[in-house]
């Protein structure tokens, strides 16, 4: 491509915080807008790159601390860029884009448009409207519009993707904000996300992360409390269809059926995240988390008579209003008894609008720190006790791309194993090397706090590569050179916008009548 060709096109850069929801999310913006003609901006070779897009995405969370500081901070930055270009268009959607709505374009007058997380469909008309109007445009709708699985899709992996089961979340947890951004659940159909799951396996996908704010109660729209665990048994009857994982459920709704859906599905990974959020039950009613620490331990207890080899990993939040020491104390015996793999921990922080934000007895940042600290501590004991254990053991990696930072000067490669521990393994001399989407075998020779070390090969021992169809997507991605099959020669390369796939709502037929789910 010509440097006058790349002066024509319009670019676009969608910038994500947050969770794996606004990560799926922003594929679809991206899918949008380049169905609207613009170009990502990472596809262009370096030396052709301009230094900002013609539209900037940012797809913001409200969830963590300082997520608005965060938010003017960029928008700070792209000032003089946007003075420097007025044509140059700045977009705030995603959670924060909800919950402030005009506010933004108060403290931020140079931003174009603001949408919320139930018209992520409307961008592109809004920028339109907004260059033609020479004016901001705010939008916010109260209730989904269309599903986002609807939305045309540039997905980031050509191995790997995510798929929504459901949207928003029935739950009142008084820390979070999310069911009054995202709104109350809807599930799509059993058949409509099965479609999905297939198409994205005849396109090479290996791998299949299905999403929701609470994966374990879907289904509770159309009045079945067991579809997810049927929807995960249908997946393990899709061919070619190697990993299935899910993301996140609740305690409250977990029900034994979907364990045994885990354990007797192959393709389904032995990795379950399950938030905890506090092991204290007083902090866990105030939270309103309608389950306790002993059914908490219990679920976790059938999860590993199910899989003894299943990593658990959670989320937990230090210095909820009127936390105390016992109660804290209480929060590090469920660690070191459920010897979670990982945990997400966080230092509870006022989020307005919450419940939470209101409540007596918030506690000193100095204290708050104080036992996260002290938190981090005992969980890198367990988390390191559980990877040298693993030292010897044989683990099957999916490579992947951007999970080793240091590959290139350690000369390994990195992936998942099945369990979702990162791994980095090295490639013995002459052998085979894996592309990502390949699967490798290997055994691990060191256990660190938050990797595997898997150099086996070296020594002689277990090296295996099994090629597949996701590193074949990725192989093909490498060869091609046109926007359709992913990219401009010389930038990263992603695969070609796919078309959405149908609906929510009540199913045609009840999910049981689905051919590939069975109880």
């Amino acid at each position: 491509m010509t440097t006058e060709t790349t002066a024509r096109v319009r670019t676009y850069d969608v910038r994500t915080h947050g969770c794996q929801m606004n990560v799926h999310d922003s594929e679809r913006l991206a899918g949008l807008l380049e169905t609207a003609g613009y170009v990502d901006l990472e596809s262009l070779p370096a030396d052709e790159r301009p230094d900002t897009a013609d539209v900037v995405v940012f797809n913001t969370c409200a969830v963590r601390e300082n997520a608005d500081n965060k938010l003017y901070g960029n928008l700070g930055q792209l000032r003089p860029a946007k003075s420097r270009n007025p044509e140059m268009q700045i977009a705030v959607g995603g959670c924060l884009a909800q919950k402030d709505r005009s506010t933004i374009v108060e403290r931020a007058p140079w931003v174009d448009v603001v949408f919320g997380t139930h018209n992520i469909g409307s961008l592109p008309v809004l920028l339109e409207r907004a260059r033609h109007n020479r004016k901001a445009q705010v939008e916010i709708k109260e209730s989904l519009e269309t599903f986002p699985s609807t939305l045309p899709t540039r997905r980031d992996s050509a191995y790997s993707g995510w798929v929504s089961i459901s949207v928003g979340c029935n739950n009142t947890c008084t820390f979070c904000i999310v069911p009054s951004l995202r709104g109350k659940e809807a599930d799509r159909r059993p058949g409509d996300v099965l479609a999905e799951v297939r198409a994205l396996v005849e396109q090479g996908v290996v791998e299949v992360t299905l999403l929701g704010q609470n994966v374990n109660s879907y289904g509770v729209e159309f009045g079945d409390r067991y579809a997810f665990g049927k929807l995960l048994r249908a997946c393990g009857e899709i061919e070619g269809l190697e990993r299935v994982r899910f993301t996140s459920p609740h305690p409250a709704a977990f029900t034994d059926d979907v364990i045994a859906a885990m354990a007797e599905t192959p393709n389904v990974m032995p990795s379950l995240h399950m938030p905890l959020q506090s092991g204290s039950d007083a902090v866990l009613r105030r939270m309103r988390r309608s389950y306790r620490s002993e059914r908490f331990l219990g679920i976790i207890e059938r999860v590993r008579t199910a899989m003894p080899d299943a990593a658990i990993t959670t989320d937990i939040i230090v210095g909820f209003p009127g936390e105390t020491e016992a109660d804290f104390a209480a929060t590090l015996d469920i660690v070191r008894a459920a010897r979670f793999s990982s945990a997400f921990t966080f230092q509870y922080s006022i989020r307005p609008g919450t419940p939470a934000a209101s409540m007596p007895d918030q506690l000193p940042k100095v204290v708050v720190q104080e036992r996260y600290d002290r938190l981090i501590a005992v969980q890198e004991e367990v988390s390191w006790a559980g990877n040298r254990a693993l030292e010897g053991h044989e683990v099957e990696v999916l490579v992947a791309t951007g999970e080793g930072r240091k590959d290139d000067v350690t000369a390994r490669r990195s992936g998942r194993a099945r369990d979702n521990r990162l791994v980095h393994f090295a490639v013995p001399d002459g052998a085979e090397a894996p592309r990502p989407g390949d699967l490798v075998t290997v055994a691990v020779t060191y256990g660190a706090p938050h990797h595997l070390v898997a150099d086996s090969g070296r020594g002689g021992g277990r090296y295996a590569v099994r090629r597949t169809a996701g590193g074949d997507a990725w192989a093909a991605l490498q060869d091609g050179g046109s926007r359709g099959a992913g990219g401009h020669p010389g930038g990263v390369r992603k695969p070609a916008v796919s078309l959405g796939m149908p609906g929510l709502g009540i199913p045609t037929s009840p999910p049981v009548a689905v051919p590939a789910c069975r109880a």
